[in-house]
C-alpha cells in the first residue's frame, strides 16, 4: 500500500511541466461549457472558430489539469473571453506559487487528483441541467412506505396482516425497479459532489493564498451540507454496488423496496439540491480555478519561451517577438507589428501562411483568456476573434463550398459593425470562384472589413490583391528556395508582396512531363505581358 502510494506521487511529480498522454473524451469536457451561460462574455468562440484554429489539439496540449473538474474548467475558459482583468494579479501569485513551492503544488494536486474519475464529468449536470420531476402519482410512494411500517407493527398483533404486507411489497417492487432508471443518473454525481466539497474544503484551508480566490466558499459549502446527510446514501449504495458483498446487499435491497427507501431519497434529494444550484456552482468554480491555475503553471514550465501578454488599449495594434505556433515542432519564430493597417500575406502553399494566420489567432485566445502567449513578448488590444480558414462542401445540407464561404464572410461583415475591435482571420479568400470575380469580390470585403476598428489578416495567391489594397494592407510574404531537385521552405515573414513564382519550378523537379512544362511556361509568359499591357 505504501508503495502504491509512493509511485502515485512520484507520478504526481513527473508530470509537472509535461503534456498528459490520457484519452480525451470532448463529449464529456465539453458539459459545462455547453450547458454554461456566457452570454456576459465579451465573446464565445465559435465551433467554425474552434475547427479552424484546430482548438480540440490545442486544448490536448495546453491541458495540464489534474481533476475532471478543473478539465471542464479551462475548457470553458479558453472558449470564453472576457474583458475583466481584476483577478489576473491574483491568478499570477498563485501560479508563481505554483511553480516555486513544490510543496504546496504537490498536496493541491493530490488532492485535485481524487476527483479524477469519469463520474465527475457529470457534477455539472447538479447545477445546470434539469433534476429529475416526481411523476403524477408519487404521491403513493410516502403512503406505501407508511403501510409498510405499519404493517410490520400491526404484524405482531394481527398476523393476517401479512397478507397486506406481501401485496404492498409486490407493488414496492415494482416502484423500486421503475426508479432504478432514475438513480442510476445520479449515483456517480452526486458522491462526487460531496467528494468535491470535502476537497474544495481542505484547499480552502490550505494558507490565505486560495482563500482569495473565493472568501465567501465556506457560505456555500454550509448550505450544501444542509443536503450532506441524504446525500451521504449515495455514497453508501455506489459503494455497496462497487464491492458487491452479496449478502449485505440482498438484505440491503430488501429493506430499500420494502420502505421504498430509494425514491424517497432520490427526489427527496432533488428536490433541496434544485435550491442550491448556485452553491454547488460556487463550489465547482472554486475547484476548477485552482485546477486551471495549476495547469497554466504547468505549461509554462514545460515551454522553453512563453510571455504573459501586454493588452494594449489602442486596437489597430499587435506586436510580437519570436512568436511561434505552440503544436508545430521546432516551429520557426516571427516578429511583427502591426500599426493601424491589417495584414495581407503572400505565398505558395506549404510555405506557411496559414500556419502563421493560425498563430496570430491561437496567440491572441490564450493571451486573452490564460494570460500567456507563446513568444518572446507579445502585445495585442482585447478583440473578438473570426475566421474562415477551414471551409468545405456541406454535402448534407447540399452547399458548395463556395456557398458555405459566403456564408461565413457574409457572418463577419455583420459582426464587423458591432461597435468593438475584431480580429479576422481568412485565408484565400473566394477561392471557389473564378479569378475575376475572387479579386474583385475579395478586394471589396477586405476593404470593409478592415474599417473600423477592426484588424485582418488574410492570405492569398491573387497577386492582384497586393496592388489593390496596398493602402489599406501592410504587405509580408512567405517564399521558398527552389534548385534543381528541392524545394527548401524556411517559414520565415518577410516585409512586402512576394516577386518569385516557382509553382511551374516546383512541377519540373517533381518530374512532370517536358511538354507539359514548356507549355506552362510559355502560356505563363503571354499572361504576363497582357497583364503588363493593360496596365
Amino acid at each position: 500500500m505504501r508503495k502504491r502510494k509512493d509511485k502515485e506521487l512520484e507520478a504526481l511529480i513527473a508530470t509537472f511541466g509535461k503534456p498528459k498522454g490520457a484519452f480525451f473524451s470532448f463529449d464529456k469536457i465539453e458539459r459545462y461549457f455547453r450547458n454554461k451561460d456566457n452570454s456576459t462574455a465579451f465573446q464565445v468562440l465559435s465551433d467554425k472558430t474552434c475547427n479552424d484554429l484546430d482548438f480540440q489539439q490545442l486544448f490536448m496540449f495546453l491541458d495540464r489539469t489534474n481533476s475532471k473538474v478543473g478539465q471542464q474548467y479551462l475548457y470553458n475558459k479558453l472558449r470564453t473571453i472576457s474583458v475583466e482583468t481584476a483577478n489576473n494579479e491574483l491568478n499570477e501569485r498563485v501560479i508563481k506559487k505554483f511553480i516555486e513551492d513544490s510543496d504546496f503544488r504537490i498536496n493541491t494536486q493530490k488532492l485535485l487528483a481524487k476527483l479524477g474519475k469519469n463520474d465527475v464529468y457529470y457534477i455539472s449536470s447538479l447545477f445546470q441541467e434539469e433534476h429529475l420531476k416526481q411523476p403524477k402519482w408519487y404521491f403513493v410512494v410516502p403512503l406505501l412506505s407508511f403501510t409498510s411500517i405499519l404493517s410490520i407493527i400491526m404484524l405482531f398483533v394481527i398476523p393476517q396482516v401479512f397478507f397486506i404486507l406481501l401485496v404492498v411489497y409486490i407493488i414496492n417492487f415494482g416502484i423500486h425497479l421503475w426508479n432504478k432508471n432514475n438513480l442510476v443518473h445520479y449515483l456517480g454525481s452526486i458522491p462526487e459532489l460531496l467528494r468535491m466539497k470535502r476537497i474544495a474544503l481542505k484547499l480552502y484551508k490550505d494558507g490565505q493564498l486560495l482563500k482569495e480566490i473565493n472568501p465567501d466558499l465556506p457560505d456555500s459549502i454550509k448550505i450544501i451540507d444542509q443536503v450532506g446527510k441524504r446525500m451521504a446514501f449515495f455514497q453508501l449504495e455506489a459503494k455497496i454496488q462497487g464491492e458487491i458483498e452479496a449478502f449485505f446487499f440482498v438484505f440491503f435491497e430488501l429493506i430499500k423496496i420494502l420502505f421504498l427507501i430509494e425514491p424517497l431519497m432520490l427526489f427527496g434529494v432533488l428536490k433541496q439540491l434544485n435550491t442550491k444550484r448556485v452553491e454547488i456552482e460556487n463550489v465547482f468554480s472554486f475547484v476548477g480555478h485552482i485546477d486551471a491555475l495549476f495547469a497554466i503553471a504547468s505549461l509554462r514550465k514545460g515551454l522553453d519561451t512563453y510571455c504573459i501578454p501586454k493588452i494594449e488599449k489602442k486596437h489597430n495594434k499587435i506586436k510580437a517577438n519570436n512568436l511561434y505556433h505552440p503544436l508545430i515542432f521546432d516551429c520557426v519564430r516571427n516578429n511583427l507589428e502591426v500599426k493601424d493597417k491589417s495584414i495581407l500575406l503572400t505565398g505558395s502553399n506549404m510555405s506557411g501562411k496559414t500556419s502563421f494566420i493560425r498563430t496570430i489567432g491561437i496567440n491572441t485566445i490564450t493571451g486573452l483568456t490564460i494570460n500567456t502567449c507563446f513568444a518572446e513578448s507579445f502585445a495585442t488590444p482585447i478583440m473578438r476573434i473570426h475566421s474562415a480558414i477551414r471551409i468545405s462542401d456541406d454535402l448534407m445540407n447540399d452547399k458548395s463550398y463556395y456557398f458555405e464561404e459566403v456564408l461565413t464572410i457574409k457572418d463577419m461583415i455583420l459582426k464587423s459593425t458591432n461597435g468593438s475591435a475584431n480580429l479576422f482571420l481568412l485565408d484565400e479568400i473566394y477561392k471557389g470562384t473564378n479569378t475575376i470575380e475572387r479579386i474583385s469580390a475579395g478586394k471589396a470585403v477586405l476593404s470593409y472589413l478592415a474599417k473600423h476598428e477592426n484588424l485582418v489578416f488574410v492570405s492569398t495567391h491573387d497577386m492582384e490583391l497586393t496592388d489593390l489594397l496596398s493602402e489599406e494592407f501592410d504587405l509580408y510574404h512567405f517564399s521558398e528556395q527552389v534548385d534543381d531537385k528541392n524545394v527548401d521552405f524556411d517559414y520565415t515573414l518577410k516585409v512586402g508582396k512576394l516577386k518569385n513564382r516557382n509553382a511551374i519550378r516546383i512541377l519540373q523537379i517533381n518530374d512532370y512531363p517536358a511538354n507539359i512544362i514548356n507549355e506552362a511556361i510559355e502560356l505563363s509568359e503571354r499572361l504576363d505581358k497582357i497583364a503588363s499591357a493593360s496596365d
